[in-house]
């Protein structure tokens, strides 16, 4: 009969001593490296490499970081922000939002010269002696307002007008140009109602919506789109 112990230390004659009852050898690989805590991860600030989060992160937009900001914001500021230089916005880091002077001569000059072109094409063809030459052009010019806005925001959020008035727009949730998807929605909720049914009157319902939105100023166009204007000055 052997009389081995099973629970002790020592191996049998000529067998090998089990892992699980050795301590850990120092420097061994599987150990846990300095400021990781072993199985469940270090404490914040114990020097774990997941400690600092890359820049743009952090808490909910509204907080402030502490001095020696570990997010990425300049100078122990606000979190860091996609929207990137801080400003004036709403949230932190946004730009500071485009004003209404700006925002409605922009839309006057891209209307004017998106009108301007529908008038040259028809031009061969329409009598614009008569009324029906008018209706026309304002009909294509419609169309062509549409198209024209929707590439031109997909591309990178600004129209002729709004590079010359200095605003963009950008998605409200993380500032960038906006989406095809978004641009395009913009675009026809701007002027498809416009279009269909309410002529000229949908744009002083849809402006007004924007002067009394809070906090971000926007439009029933910009409400659908997610969208929000901003200054590039």
């Amino acid at each position: 009969m052997s009389t081995h112990d099973p629970s002790g230390t020592e191996p049998e004659e000529g067998g090998k001593p089990s892992f699980d009852k050795q301590p850990p050898s120092a420097g061994s690989p599987y150990d846990s490296p300095p400021g990781y805590g072993g199985q469940y991860g270090a404490p914040p600030g114990s020097g774990s490499p997941y400690d600092n989060q890359p820049p743009g992160y952090g808490p909910p937009p509204g907080q402030t970081s502490p001095p020696g900001d570990p997010y990425g914001a300049p100078n122990g500021g606000q979190y860091g922000s996609p929207y990137g230089t801080p400003g004036p916005g709403p949230v932190p880091g946004m730009p500071a939002l485009g004003g209404w002077g700006a925002r409605i001569l922009a839309r006057l000059m891209d209307w004017i010269m998106v009108q301007a072109v529908a008038v040259l094409v028809l031009l061969p063809f329409a009598n614009f002696g008569k009324q029906d030459g008018w209706v026309g052009s304002a009909w294509l010019g419609y169309v062509l307002y549409l198209v024209y806005e929707g590439l031109m925001l997909s591309r990178d959020g600004q129209t002729v007008g709004k590079k010359l008035m200095k605003i963009r727009v950008a998605m409200l949730a993380d500032g960038s140009s906006p989406t095809p998807s978004a641009a395009w929605t913009r675009a026809a909720t701007f002027v498809a109602p416009a279009l269909i049914c309410c002529g000229g009157l949908w744009w002083p319902v849809d402006g007004l919506f924007g002067v009394f939105d809070k906090p971000y100023r926007q439009c029933i166009h910009d409400k659908a789109a997610k969208t929000v204007v901003v200054s590039t000055a």
